[in-house]
């Protein structure tokens, strides 16, 4: 089985990788790439759409509708923002955008970034993780097939372009952490692949910890 995909964030490191995988992998057959700016990537399978305001979805719909699966890799710090900020950039957009994908493709599947500690109850005291939370939910109160990937470390791929700062530090000390926990420091080709198999033989939960992104990872 082929699929064709949606990327958002491609621009950031995570959506980066998960890209990278896609065109590597052969159940992928087409990617949409949807940025507010070009990321450069040329390629036979991407089709890239620019969208400066992803709050103004006019005339996306009747693309979304040729899509099997939305990755939805886009996502900001938290660190230094007010919640009412963090809530609107986070949880606003990305039901916003979850919204028309509904609408254009009912049941489609829809994997979305969130983050190991994600607070799913939305009354702990870690503001991202309260939003996180309620963005989780809300998702699958949706007519999609969703499911919450939450992976904490992630190494980039080698030649990745988006990876800056302490990020790449931490990143020199993979192979040391890896051996420690294989299923907690994973690589963004894991978690591509765990996203394209979860979208070809779909699973058992909804929410997935950094042991079932490993587990998926290695799906046949």
């Amino acid at each position: 089985m082929k699929i064709k995909v949606i990327i958002t964030g491609a621009t950031g490191m995570v959506g980066e990788g998960v890209l990278q995988e896609c065109l590597q992998n052969p159940q992928v057959e087409q990617i949409l790439l949807i940025n507010r700016k070009p990321i450069g990537y040329q390629h036979p399978k991407i089709k890239e759409h620019l969208l400066p305001d992803f709050f103004n979805l006019n005339g996306l719909q009747e693309e979304l509708r040729d899509y099997d699966a939305c990755f939805f890799c886009l996502g900001i710090s938290s660190l230094g923002m007010k919640e009412e900020d963090y809530k609107k950039t986070t949880y606003d957009l990305t039901l916003n955008f979850a919204q028309a994908y509904a609408q254009a493709k009912p049941q489609g599947i829809f994997c979305y970034v969130s983050g190991a500690g994600t607070d799913s109850s939305e009354q702990g005291n870690s503001m991202w993780a309260r939003v996180k939370g309620k963005t989780e939910n809300d998702l699958l109160k949706l007519p999609l097939q969703v499911y919450n990937f939450r992976p904490a470390f992630m190494k980039p791929f080698k030649n990745a372009k988006n990876v800056k700062g302490i990020l790449k530090v931490i990143t020199g000390l993979y192979p040391i952490l890896r051996p420690f926990n294989r299923s907690y420091f994973l690589t963004l080709e894991e978690v591509g692949k765990a996203m394209i198999n979860v979208s070809i033989h779909g699973y058992a939960k909804h929410i997935l910890e950094t042991k079932d992104i490993a587990f998926m990872s290695n799906t046949k």
